[in-house]
């Protein structure tokens, strides 16, 4: 039996404190007394999953599940929503009917008890649209007045709309809705092309495959990804988790509190189900060549994408149905002298084929016993139009998986990742190169580290990532990673997992780090080729409108063919810095190099300009740097004014965070630059700032004034 403290029931059933607030903490003293309850029962991941998939409480869940979930498409197993309430009716029915209550009872209980399975499970958009949806199809059958069920969900939206408009906002909602109703308008007009599989797995396949392409838009939207193979995951495990597992888990839980010994078998054979649901989900998830990146669409897109699908489906349903009909007709024996009178009988004006005109036509004249050419005239249209909304729809998809045109014009753009740096540059050619992936600072100490949170923000899964899919960023071409610091590579972990990439390049020094490890044991795991850069290496073409120029950084022992790779604590000195020449302009980037480390170039610059020409960027006067990103987020340490003499930048831009606790950028680095230089952009003032590159002409752009 489930206990609540006495001093909380009894707020909650005095006459006066029936409100919210006493029923939330109500509901979240029950969802608490039932999360130690799965505890007891379900040990390591498997608790956290249970949690999720039982109690709609996801504070537990392995992050590491949830991301392979995710990857698949089957997050919504781990959401409360219609299939959870579907569930608990059918078993609620099932009791009642066990009780031997009436019908009328049955229904009128169960639909009482569903805003208590809503308050127990979170209370989240998806769970609130099906328990109304629920209680009203209940309260209908009970009164026998059960219609529409697009009727139900217009009434459900309506009632939380006006309960909440902000609900129209929230992913879960239009999620929700929009599958929900997609089922009932599009299940209907496949299940005639799956006539050839039997009716309980047509069934299954149509609900699947309908979900699949109504979720699809929203989707690529929102997440940006959509495994090749997600169809296939959810005929496979939907079936198992929704009719096996989930209510394993409900039952276990229910008997845990009156006999802790069976609970505890079934939680065992749960768990057995939930290990080999893991495992199918990763071996599913072994190739990244099924994970497609798609940028997000826009509105027009993702209306064309309905219309054309919803006019294929109907036009394969009426072939279909046209198809059995006459397949039928063939072997009945109809009457010779029965067949005028029945072509006489016909409504011509309520013909409701695709063609209205041309059926009311052609019946005129099968009528008159000329011909029948309207049959071939619309058998001929139908497969015209088939044939073209196909290839509507095929352009539909390619026109959107297709990162946008820049139309020869190369793109940098300096991501607001807070206090760090990170920098996206798209050639003219459309190659992809990501400089430096930001990344948490965490301050604390070993001894405190169980302050830390489950799952602590973090920037490059949080912002970076993100980011990276919404633009159409299908694989990255190289990660350049300027030094070895937190703000600088912490975010590349997540893109090392989450996009393909081709290449790493660092400066080729080590830092005792645990970010540092483990992203370069990622990318040796992954067979990532790593390219150490420096001063001595050759000039780096990335197409024939983009080339890379490294100045840093200068060891004594660069020119050695073998040489171990340094282990540098302080890894600001040995930053990678170079110069990016796209489009006849050129940027400089700094990562966070100090003063020592740019007088050093500025010798070597000096030295290279009278020996040789590999690099001549100061032998001209007035060739200047178009843009200069300014090292160490605008620290007093670096940016001196020998520095700003030497390359005279048009531009700089600063990435800092805001409010950042180290002051940042310096008020001398600022006035230093304003002498020098015509324009400064700062993250933390502008957020990001992207610079268009054609014809030696940069065009700038900020997020904010």
């Amino acid at each position: 039996m489930i206990k609540v403290k006495g001093s909380d029931l009894a707020k909650v059933t005095s006459p006066d404190s029936w409100n919210v607030s006493h029923i939330l903490r109500w509901t979240d003293a029950v969802r608490h007394k039932l999360g130690g309850k799965l505890d007891q029962l379900y040990g390591g991941i498997h608790a956290g999953y249970m949690k999720g998939l039982v109690i709609g409480n996801q504070d537990d869940l392995d992050p590491d599940t949830f991301m392979e979930f995710s990857r698949l498409g089957l997050t919504h197993i781990l959401a409360i929503s219609g299939m959870h309430v579907a569930v608990i009716v059918g078993c609620l029915l099932f009791v009642c009917t066990t009780l031997r209550m009436t019908r009328e009872t049955s229904l009128t209980v169960v639909m009482w008890l569903i805003p208590v399975y809503v308050l127990l499970t979170g209370a989240s958009p998806s769970i609130i649209r099906a328990g109304i949806m629920g209680m009203i199809g209940l309260y209908a059958a009970r009164r026998r007045l059960l219609k529409d069920g697009l009727h139900i969900l217009s009434v459900a939206a309506l009632v939380m709309l006006l309960w909440n408009p902000y609900f129209l906002v929230n992913v879960s909602f239009q999620l929700s809705f929009i599958v929900t109703a997609g089922l009932m308008i599009f299940v209907p007009k496949l299940m005639p092309l799956l006539s050839f599989l039997p009716r309980w797995l047509a069934g299954t396949v149509g609900i699947t495959v309908v979900a699949q392409l109504i979720s699809f838009p929203l989707t690529i939207y929102y997440f940006n990804q959509v495994s090749l193979i997600s169809v296939f995951a959810n005929l496979i495990l939907v079936p198992v988790i929704s009719l096996v597992v989930l209510p394993l888990g409900m039952v276990s839980l229910l008997m845990g509190w009156v006999w802790m010994r069976g609970a505890g078998w079934l939680a065992a054979v749960t768990e057995w189900l939930n290990q080999m649901t893991f495992r199918v989900v990763e071996w599913m998830n072994g190739s990244s060549a099924l994970m497609t990146l798609w940028p997000s669409p826009s509105l027009a897109w993702i209306l064309c994408y309905f219309v054309v699908l919803y006019s294929l489906l109907s036009i394969l349903k009426m072939r279909s149905e046209n198809g059995e009909g006459e397949r039928s007709g063939a072997d009945d024996t109809v009457p010779l002298e029965g067949r005028e009178s029945l072509d006489s009988k016909r409504d011509l004006s309520g013909a409701t084929g695709m063609f209205p005109l041309v059926d009311q036509w052609a019946g005129a004249l099968r009528w008159r016993g000329f011909f029948r050419a309207s049959d071939y005239i619309e058998r001929y249209a139908a497969r015209a139009a088939i044939v073209l909304l196909s290839a509507a729809l095929v352009f539909l998809l390619y026109g959107g998986y297709q990162s946008p045109s820049m139309h020869g014009a190369g793109l940098v753009q300096f991501l607001d990742v807070g206090q760090g740096d990170s920098i996206l540059v798209t050639t003219p050619e459309g190659k992809h190169i990501l400089i430096d992936g930001g990344g948490t600072v965490n301050f604390r100490r070993e001894k405190d580290a169980w302050k830390e949170r489950k799952a602590p923000y973090e920037v490059g899964a949080k912002v970076v990532v993100p980011l990276l899919k919404k633009r159409g960023v299908h694989q990255l071409e190289a990660v350049i990673m300027s030094h070895g610091d937190q703000d600088h590579i912490g975010g590349l972990q997540a893109v090392l997992q989450e996009i393909p990439v081709k290449s790493v390049v660092f400066n080729g020094t080590l830092t005792d780090s645990a970010s540092f490890r483990k992203l370069m044991l990622t990318a040796v795991q992954q067979r990532i080729p790593i390219y150490e850069a420096g001063v001595d290496r050759e000039v780096w073409k990335l197409d024939s409108h983009t080339e890379i120029q490294f100045l840093a950084p200068i060891f004594p022992e660069s020119g050695e063919t073998i040489k171990p790779l340094p282990l540098i604590k302080e890894q600001n000195h040995a930053s990678l810095v170079f110069v990016l020449q796209m489009n006849g302009s050129r940027i400089l980037f700094t990562g966070d190099t100090d003063q020592a480390a740019e007088h050093k170039i500025l010798l070597y610059l000096e030295e290279r300009s009278s020996q040789d020409d590999i690099i001549s960027l100061l032998a001209a006067a007035g060739d200047r740097i178009d843009v200069m990103k300014v090292a160490h987020h605008g620290s007093k340490t670096s940016t001196s004014a020998l520095w700003l003499n030497a390359w005279k930048p048009k531009a700089a831009v600063i990435s800092a965070g805001v409010n950042n606790m180290y002051g940042h950028p310096h008020p001398d680095v600022v006035g230093r630059l304003e002498r020098s230089t015509n324009l400064i952009y700062q993250t933390n003032l502008h957020g990001e700032i992207q610079m268009r590159i054609k014809d030696g002409h940069i065009d700038t752009r900020t997020k904010l004034p």
